[in-house]
């Protein structure tokens, strides 16, 4: 089974696409996609959406695992998150590609053992999970492969 991992954002939007296979896993792709910041905030969305719909269409995922918004103390901010989110369902959807959505709490729980884990504990169970040298790992991109990740254990 090939997973698409994203961790949504309005600045960087983290992804990972690991192949699980009978208990194994490898990551294939992984990275952190940067979004302009001069662009308008519509602008930034369809730019997000672009970028997925065109590495949809590559990988071919069978299956795209998204993290859920975490509602912050900033409800624009949270909003803004939530939109992000949205262009990235939409083109999953566009492409007929089933989507699953995990909280924080249960990635971390998934692949870490614990629910409260750090940004760095993630990232470094991450990096011994799928064999990736840590210090290139960058977090968005750790917790993109945590969200594909939890998918995988859960149904690969």
């Amino acid at each position: 089974m090939l997973v698409l991992g994203i961790d949504p954002g309005t600045r960087s939007v983290g992804y990972g696409l690991v192949e699980v296979n009978k208990g194994n896993q490898q990551a294939i792709e992984y990275g952190n996609f940067c979004i302009n910041t001069k662009l308008s905030f519509p602008q930034k969305l369809k730019q997000i959406h672009t970028y997925f719909q065109e590495m949809m269409n590559r990988c071919q995922p069978d299956v795209v695992a998204v993290e859920e918004v975490f509602v912050s103390q900033n409800a624009k901010t949270t909003l803004k998150l939530g939109h992000a989110r949205g262009v990235i369902l939409l083109a999953a959807v566009d492409k007929d590609i089933p989507i699953a959505e995990y909280a924080p709490r249960e990635i971390k729980q998934a692949v870490v053992g614990s629910g409260s884990a750090s940004k760095s504990q993630v990232q470094w169970m991450i990096s011994q999970m799928l064999n990736i040298n840590k210090d290139g790992l960058q977090e968005d991109a750790a917790d993109g492969l945590a969200v594909a990740l939890c998918h995988g254990l859960r149904f690969g």
